[in-house]
């Protein structure tokens, strides 16, 4: 039986990665996810909680309506997305690609230890309270245009 979704049509608009952590990352045509690990040949991949990141697109869009130049990847996020409400996810909360790739959501924000080049342009950056961050249930390869679907009533690890 598949799982009951709660909402549909959402999308992936890009996929960043970063040699280096505290760098801004760059857009790539697909990332490779492992199960437990995060992206392959990204710089912040491991097995902590904190595997993948993502960030909506409208929220890049509140900073470019503040003056900034700012593209997807720009607030080190490896997954942009257009139109998933990304504040309404709860720790634990699945949600999955339209190939299967699944996610757990593991975090809402962060603590930025030390201020972006972004925070000192603007007096403000969206990451830390509009970013989330998940853990990889199931791997496999997403692109810019794969569509997110939340799984509702998904059994939760934590």
């Amino acid at each position: 039986m598949s799982p009951d979704l709660s909402y549909r049509g959402e999308c992936i608009t890009a996929v960043s990665v970063s040699d280096k952590k505290g760098e801004r990352k760059h857009n790539v045509e697909s990332i490779s996810l492992r199960k437990d690990f995060g992206i392959t040949g990204d710089a912040h991949a491991g097995s902590g909680h904190r595997q993948v990141s993502f960030l909506a697109e409208e929220s890049i869009k509140k900073m470019q309506l503040k003056g900034l130049d700012v593209r997807p990847g720009d607030f080190a996020e490896n997954i942009t997305t257009k139109g998933v409400d990304l504040l309404k996810l709860k720790i634990g909360e699945r949600f999955k690609s339209g190939n299967g790739v699944i996610f757990e959501v593991s975090q809402i924000g962060k603590v930025c230890h030390t201020r972006c080049s972004i925070y000192y342009q603007a007096g403000d950056c969206v990451m830390p309270r509009e970013g989330i961050f998940a853990r990889v249930l199931k791997g496999g390869v997403i692109k810019p245009g794969d569509r997110l679907e939340v799984i509702k009533d998904a059994k939760r690890t934590k």
